[in-house]
Formats: C-alpha cells, sequence, structure tokens
C-alpha cells in the first residue's frame, strides 16, 4: 500500500486550472523527486497535498484514507508536514522559538525534538536566541526544515529548498537527507535542479503545464527523456513511463 497517492488531482487559482488529473505515489521510507520549469504546477502539488489548497477528498489519499478535503492542521496532525517555498519563517521569533512552533498539533513523541534538530544542523544551536531575520539564507533553511521535523511527520514534503542558495550551502542541506530518512520517514523534494533532485530521490516525476509528462526511476531517466518531459521537445508524447 502506497504511502500517499493523488488520483486524478485537480487544482484551481479561481478560473485559472493549475493541476490537470495528477496521479504520482510515494512509498513508505521512499523520497521522491517532482521537477519541473516554472509555472509546471509543482508547488501547486505540494500546497494541495498539505491542505493549503481545498480538494475532492478522494483525490488525495493517505495511508488509504481520503484527506483531499481537510484543511493543512488535520493534515499535519495525520502526519504530514511541508517545507514551503520561501521559508516562510515568522520574523518577529528566535530561531529557537520558530523551531518550538513546529510542534504544535503533531505528536511529540517521535525522534525529532529540539536536541536532535540541533544534532542535524548544528549552526542553529550556536544561533538558538538569533532573530530568524539576522540568519543567512541557507541558515533559514535549515530551520525551515527543521520546524517542520519538530512535529514527528511520516511524510516531509520540501519546496524549493534550493532556490536562491549557494552550491555549497545547498549540498550541506541535503547532506541531511540520509538521517531524516533513518527516521523511517518518506520525503517528497520539489525541485529545479536536476543533476540534485537524481542524486537524492528513489523516482523522479516531471511535470508541465499541470500535467505529469515523465514518472520513473532515477537511475532508468535518461537526459533526453527528461528534456522531452521538461521541455516539451516532443508534443507527440505526453507521458513517457520508466518502469
Amino acid at each position: 500500500m502506497a504511502l500517499l497517492e493523488t488520483r486524478g488531482l485537480t487544482a484551481s487559482y479561481g478560473d485559472f486550472q493549475a493541476l490537470f488529473g495528477v496521479d504520482i505515489t510515494v512509498g513508505a521510507g521512499e523520497t521522491i523527486a517532482i521537477i519541473g520549469a516554472n509555472g509546471a504546477g509543482k508547488t501547486t502539488l505540494m500546497r494541495s497535498i498539505a491542505g493549503v489548497l481545498s480538494n475532492q477528498a478522494a483525490s488525495i489519499l493517505y495511508r488509504d484514507e481520503p484527506i483531499g478535503a481537510l484543511q493543512a492542521p488535520d493534515i499535519v496532525a495525520r502526519g504530514i508536514a511541508m517545507v514551503p517555498e520561501g521559508r516562510k519563517l515568522f520574523p518577529s521569533l528566535t530561531v529557537e522559538e520558530n523551531l518550538l512552533v513546529g510542534r504544535y498539533g503533531r505528536r511529540t513523541d517521535g525522534p525529532w525534538h529540539l536536541d536532535s534538530v540541533y544534532g542535524l544542523f548544528p549552526v542553529l544551536k550556536e544561533r538558538r536566541n538569533t532573530p530568524s531575520t539576522a540568519l543567512s539564507g541557507g541558515q533559514q533553511q535549515m530551520v525551515a526544515i527543521g520546524r517542520a521535523l519538530m512535529s514527528n511527520p511520516e511524510l516531509l514534503l520540501c519546496d524549493e529548498i534550493s532556490l536562491g542558495l549557494a552550491p555549497v550551502i545547498v549540498r550541506d542541506i541535503y547532506a541531511a537527507f540520509p538521517r531524516i530518512r533513518e527516521t523511517g520517514a518518506s520525503i517528497v523534494i520539489v525541485e529545479q535542479d536536476i543533476a540534485q533532485a537524481l542524486k537524492v530521490a528513489d523516482r523522479v516525476y516531471c511535470m508541465m503545464e499541470g500535467r505529469v509528462t515523465l514518472s520513473g526511476r532515477s537511475a532508468d531517466l535518461t537526459r533526453d527523456a527528461i528534456h522531452t518531459a521538461y521541455f516539451g521537445a516532443d508534443p507527440g508524447a505526453e507521458h513517457h513511463e520508466l518502469a
């Protein structure tokens, strides 16, 4: 049984339809990457799963239960947490206060708490009393990931975590994912850096204009197939499935 599954998921912003029948699955302990250019629908997909956008109940299943119509607090309570694009930290709070916000509404007896988050990102312990606005972009991203982990999620959604960061900082952040996976959590990463996505993901979905155009195991995807799915170079091929 899949941990998470979307079935014909659609989403709209007013009269603008952003997703068209999106089907993805995430297995227990699996890392999935969602790639695609700007405007492909990646963030809308994450917002839909996280309960920020309301959908038909049966369009999103979590542990085989329909959750598509639930609100964000109910989604967190079930074990799904999101690291949003742009981090969305509380500017009036310190590093530690931002982290503590993440534990509300979810169980606190899992592997993640202040000490374990500080163990994952030691620089945050050094700056625990620092206002979040005084941090570098990379440090702010660490706080955003730590805040999501504080809810002890079974599924962690990470939306564009490398956006605007230097490559060396991106490598440091991605180095934390093996330790997160060791806790048994599944991870969905939205990423424009294709090479980075292929390194960390078991499977990849490519999106273009609100549709899945490619899916398969990372090791099986060729550069030509990714290029076609990413840029639409072959308009006659709507969906390539690689086993």
